[in-house]
């Protein structure tokens, strides 16, 4: 990984994309792949992602599945979790920086123009043939995606002594989540990445009841699973619509430790046990 040569890249985004359906898990696959960890529940549990949390419209799926990867990645290759968390997010922080760059924005209704509860924008979306830019996305970015968490991943850079907590990691931990779990989804701390938008602790949650529900269920597409839905039904209803992090919070996290004070000393509290216990 550390003579990654962005030329050598995957170069088969459109394809992979075909084959399983939906961005998140096209870039949770890409990644894992790439890293030489691929992790079929897991990635298949990232449907639910797709379309900006569960289709609303929120970040793009490609970060959300592109997050988990170099989550994974660094619970593989730091010393602790408190190093793995932070190296997650930063991760995550760059490839949002190198998404944004080629975007212009990181959320999917401003990419899809498409609101996916529409069936008639849905069929705008299909038959004007702005599909085609998602897939021509997932193409181009997956080199530039590898190599901004490799950027990170190899340069860690992080005291490992030093205490990080992430509201999403915290969030699936009271759900009973494995320890690598735990620091797939670290990287959605403060709205994905500490921007503030769509909550973290939401996305992980979502992540988890998909995870569940693929084990029980083979095959079939989490996109739409019972358990996820009725998780971000019950947040909707618990937070009076509200989805982003920094109107939840009031706060614009600048660093990891902003968010890790905000964490510990009780900010979120309720918001991350009514999602562990939903």
């Amino acid at each position: 990984m550390d003579t990654y040569n962005i030329k050598d890249g995957p170069k088969d985004g459109k394809k992979v994309f075909r084959k399983l359906g939906t961005c998140s898990r096209t870039f949770f696959h890409i990644l894992n792949r790439e890293f030489g960890h691929p992790k079929a529940l897991e990635e298949r549990a990232a449907d639910a992602l797709a379309g900006g949390i569960m289709q609303k419209g929120h970040q793009c799926g490609m970060l959300w599945g592109a997050s988990m990867a170099a989550g994974a990645e660094a619970y593989r290759k730091c010393k602790n979790q408190n190093e793995a968390i932070a190296v997650a997010v930063n991760a995550t922080r760059k490839l949002m920086v190198s998404f944004s760059n080629r975007e212009l924005t990181i959320n999917c209704r401003a990419i899809t123009h498409c609101d996916f509860s529409s069936k008639l924008s849905m069929a705008k979306y299909v038959f004007s043939g702005r599909f085609l830019h998602c897939f021509n996305l997932a193409e181009q970015w997956a080199p530039e995606a590898v190599q901004s968490a490799i950027e990170v991943l190899t340069k860690k850079e992080i005291k490992s002594s030093i205490e990080y907590m992430s509201c999403a990691t915290e969030v699936v931990k009271r759900m009973g989540a494995s320890d690598e779990e735990m620091i797939i989804v670290a990287g959605f701390a403060g709205g994905l990445g500490l921007s503030g938008a769509a909550c973290g602790g939401l996305a992980a949650a979502v992540w988890m009841k998909s995870l569940k529900w693929c084990r029980e269920v083979e095959k079939k597409s989490s996109l739409t699973n019972s358990y996820a839905k009725e998780t971000l039904d019950m947040f909707y209803e618990k937070m009076d619509s509200k989805i982003l992090c920094s109107d939840i919070t009031g706060v614009r996290f600048k660093n990891m430790d902003n968010h890790t004070k905000h964490i510990k000393y009780g900010g979120c509290k309720h918001l991350i046990e009514t999602l562990a216990y939903s």
